[in-house]
């Protein structure tokens, strides 16, 4: 028998552990794109990327006390602005309707008493890696799917009987150790587990064990894995809702592998072990920014999370060999680039052939409004041979990295900076 656990609203429950204040009262965390780490002067940003896994977003943060004015306050010709957006409400915020990603000032219009918390990242990823280290010392077989939720396969541990009552337990237990509240869905498919959980919530625990007639009438976007495109083309096959994909079984087995696994995970039918450890498939950062023209200044700061991204991908010891570069620009313009190179990498050779890619897609007469970067295709995942043209120079390459590394890892990430970043 499969359980999935998930932390009910979890930035908003990790602050309410903290501060008991927080508790019973209408609040919500709020984030805004950190724009510090483009700031010309030292900020002593450091990296959060203990956690590390598939599902972590690399975190970069300073040890600054934030506060709502410093954080999502902006002064423009003497008038205050409220920016940022809502990360988690707790369900006494969405009461009044407040959402995840919905600007701060709405978030305010709607609920004037909100409590609004900027977020404190090293926090939530401590709670994870605790909760994480507390789960396996009470389910044999865990995987953690993400930083607020986790599988566990009680199978010749927990008799199937008993797997509710246990659930009643470990949910118990966690609220008495770190005072935050999780939902449990239980079933013998971890998938079907994962859907009954959103049921369950908040702080509750709930066993399907009828699966047809639990996914009879519900709608295709409560199941993982269905997006809003893969869902209009369901509906295109005039499928609506989950009870009737059963049925279809031929369509799916048509779109091959993809079709397959999704049929046999909606219907139960999967067999799909717990997966202790999730290799990281890729390293990404992007930012959100008021509207720049100025192509020299997009430049620069494409070369600043160039470096942060160097950083994380030799800290794991990954040699990505995609990389790809996307500009977001006013009226909906969106360009991108990538390239697939079978070298070694270095910050070196990224920077280079980020430069490139940016003088292929930039726009110069454009307003830029978000950069994305990210690599990935890492030869840990995807053996192949790399290139022996460069391989001397790659490796040289490689070896200042690392020295940058070291220096990076003792005395910050903004110690050393190339002229390009500057």
């Amino acid at each position: 028998m499969f359980i999935h656990i998930d932390i009910d609203s979890f930035f908003a429950s990790a602050e309410r552990s903290v501060d008991p204040g927080l508790k019973n009262v209408p609040m919500a965390v709020g984030s805004r794109s950190n724009l510090e780490i483009f700031n010309r002067e030292r900020t002593n940003i450091r990296l959060m990327n203990d956690n590390s896994g598939a599902f972590v977003t690399p975190v970069f943060y300073s040890d600054k006390e934030k506060s709502f004015d410093s954080v999502f306050i902006d002064k423009i010709d003497g008038q205050k602005k409220i920016r940022g957006i809502i990360t988690t409400a707790s369900y006494e915020a969405r009461a009044f309707g407040v959402k995840t990603a919905m600007p701060i000032a709405q978030a305010l219009q709607l609920c004037p008493q909100l409590i609004i918390v900027p977020s404190h990242y090293p926090l939530y990823h401590k709670l994870s890696h605790y909760l994480h280290r507390f789960l396996q010392t009470k389910i044999p077989l865990l995987e953690q799917y993400s930083i607020d939720e986790f599988f566990g396969d009680l199978s010749g541990w927990i008799d199937d009987r008993d797997v509710l009552e246990f659930s009643k337990r470990l949910q118990q237990e966690i609220l008495e150790n770190f005072d935050i509240p999780v939902s449990i869905g239980i079933n013998q498919s971890k998938w079907i587990a994962k859907v009954a959980t959103d049921f369950a919530k908040p702080f509750g625990v709930y066993e399907v064990k009828d699966i047809d007639s639990f996914l009879h009438n519900r709608s295709l976007k409560e199941f993982p894995g269905i997006g809003k495109g893969f869902q209009r083309r369901l509906e295109g096959y005039g499928i609506n809702r989950l009870g009737e994909i059963k049925a279809r079984k031929a369509l799916f087995y048509s779109w091959k592998r993809p079709g397959i696994q999704l049929y046999h995970r909606i219907t139960g039918t999967d067999n799909e072990p717990i997966t202790s450890k999730r290799d990281r498939k890729s390293i990404g950062i992007s930012r959100t920014f008021d509207a720049l023209r100025d192509p020299d200044e997009l430049r620069r700061r494409i070369m600043i999370m160039a470096r942060h991204i160097v950083y994380i991908a030799i800290s794991i010891e990954a040699n990505p060999t995609t990389y790809y570069l996307k500009i977001d620009y006013e009226y909906g313009v969106k360009v991108k680039q990538s390239r697939t190179l079978d070298r070694l990498f270095s910050e070196t050779l990224f920077k280079i052939e980020l430069a490139q890619m940016y003088d292929i897609i930039a726009q110069p007469e454009a307003a830029a409004l978000k950069l994305s970067l990210s690599v990935s295709n890492f030869t840990s995942n995807h053996l192949r041979t790399l290139s022996l043209l460069h391989l001397e120079e790659d490796q040289k390459r490689l070896r200042l990295t690392k020295d940058l590394q070291s220096l990076r890892e003792r005395f910050g990430l903004d110690i050393i900076k190339s002229g390009s970043e500057l």
